[in-house]
């Protein structure tokens, strides 16, 4: 799950960056509101943690300009500025959520986790299919009720098709939802977790589904013998 970090702070940045990246987020961070605006552009965020103390163009630019082209995605704004007007401005410029700093990160996380679990239209942190049972705050999968072991990336991957269950997700967005700026996902690699994760879940009455020159399908149902 892709997140971008807008912040001018970089310790703060590093340091918030290396927690969500454990807790399992893609992470890419930008430190001033133009560079930011060009992420936006060029890739595909579930959610943005948005600071208002930017150089180049300040946060509340960059939110309304993001919605002025709306970009729907949620946007946590996360800030020292913590006066009543400014909380007020922020949320009617179509901010989803607005802590100040300093913040307890372990809140701050599970305000990401609502926030991103609402933009889908989810009630809970859990989410079944067939008889796999994947819950998003602890990134553990369950096979009627046993546990599938899963790398990071695996999980990351199999997460995301869940979430679109019942939709074709590409390998391009397999990969822009995968790989931070660091790191490329090849269409090779995709594959061969695609072959992976299909192994795992053998058996949990979920057909992941090759769909040639359109990418990947996952729904409830009998699996067939699929080429990766």
């Amino acid at each position: 799950m892709r997140l971008l970090l807008i912040e001018d702070d970089a310790p703060l940045a590093n340091g918030l960056a290396a927690s969500l990246r454990q807790s399992g987020y893609t992470v890419d961070w930008c430190a001033d509101g133009v560079a930011a605006e060009l992420a936006l552009r060029r890739d595909d965020y579930r959610l943005v943690i948005l600071d208002l103390n930017l150089p180049g163009r300040d946060g509340f630019e960059v939110l309304r300009r993001l919605r002025a082209q709306h970009l729907s995605l949620p946007v946590l704004i996360l800030s020292a500025r913590e006066a009543s007007a400014e909380r007020v401005r922020g949320l009617d410029l179509g901010a989803d959520d607005y802590p100040t700093k300093p913040f307890d990160l372990d809140e701050l996380e599970a305000r990401v986790r609502a926030l991103i679990r609402r933009s889908q239209g989810l009630a809970s942190a859990i989410v079944e299919v067939g008889r796999l049972s994947l819950d998003t705050r602890s990134r553990r999968v369950l096979h009627s009720g046993r546990m599938i072991e899963l790398t990071g990336r695996e999980y990351a991957l199999l997460e995301l098709l869940v979430l679109r269950a019942g939709q074709v997700v590409s390998k391009q967005q397999i990969a822009t939802g995968l790989r931070d700026w660091s790191e490329e996902m090849s269409p090779g690699a995709i594959e061969i977790h695609i072959h992976r994760v299909r192994k795992k879940i053998e058996g949990a009455g979920i057909a992941l589904r090759t769909l040639r020159g359109f990418g990947y399908l996952l729904e409830a149902g009998t699996p067939v013998h699929e080429p990766d």
